[in-house]
């Protein structure tokens, strides 16, 4: 179980280095096609409001790299915990005022290897 939760940890930071990319360096080139119902013109004017989003995710996905090169497994669950729980209400925040696929694509998976993270400490404490 341990290997699964950091799996979909390892996969959850994948996803927000990717989102972070999008949001700094592709937001006018691919944003339009991602983002149908945005009207086009709203991508140049939002340009600096999706670097700084960008940051943000990065800032989550460099926090989830971290937490699975900590050795200790308490210190690992916790920086996980926390950087997952970040996600899940960034994906919240985003379900309720952008879509509420960020449901699915976001909070979804940071609540299932929240879920997985926990599940894998308490079995090896029992062990």
């Amino acid at each position: 179980m341990r290997i699964a939760a950091l799996a979909l940890v390892a996969i959850i930071a994948l996803l927000h280095f990717y989102i972070a990319w999008f949001e700094v360096f592709a937001w006018t080139s691919r944003g339009p096609n991602v983002f149908t119902d945005f009207p086009p013109e709203l991508f140049a004017q939002t340009i600096q409001m999706a670097a700084n989003q960008g940051i943000y995710n990065a800032f989550l996905a460099v926090g989830l790299t971290w937490s699975l090169f900590i050795t200790d497994r308490k210190w690992q669950t916790n920086i996980a915990a926390c950087f997952l729980l970040f996600v899940a209400a960034a994906g919240i925040f985003g379900a309720m005022t952008v879509t509420v696929k960020t449901l699915i694509l976001q909070t979804a998976p940071a609540v299932i290897a929240l879920v997985l993270v926990y599940a894998s400490r308490a079995s090896k404490a029992r062990s």
